[in-house]
């Protein structure tokens, strides 16, 4: 499993994880506050998307309002070699 982080702005934040779910092969996204701290963790699963991750966008847009810098923590299948 691999992992990567990103610094993201608050206005920006619902946009990227959105379009890290559409890249695919990604387990788990963590959304972390400016000290570290995390605010939520979405496990995904293989054909999780559309309508069944509405709730998540919503939770996603309420977080990015709160502050203005936040890290996002993805972890990613690698395939075996």
């Amino acid at each position: 499993m691999a992992t990567e982080e990103y610094k993201i702005d608050g206005q920006h934040l619902l946009s990227r994880v959105k379009e890290i779910v559409h890249e695919g092969n990604v387990r788990r996204i963590i959304i972390k506050n400016e000290a570290g701290h995390s605010l939520i963790e979405i496990p995904l699963s293989i054909g999780v998307v559309g309508a069944v991750l509405m709730p998540v966008w919503v939770a996603i847009g309420a977080i990015a309002a709160l502050t203005a810098r936040y890290t996002l923590v993805v972890e990613k299948d690698v395939p075996p070699a």
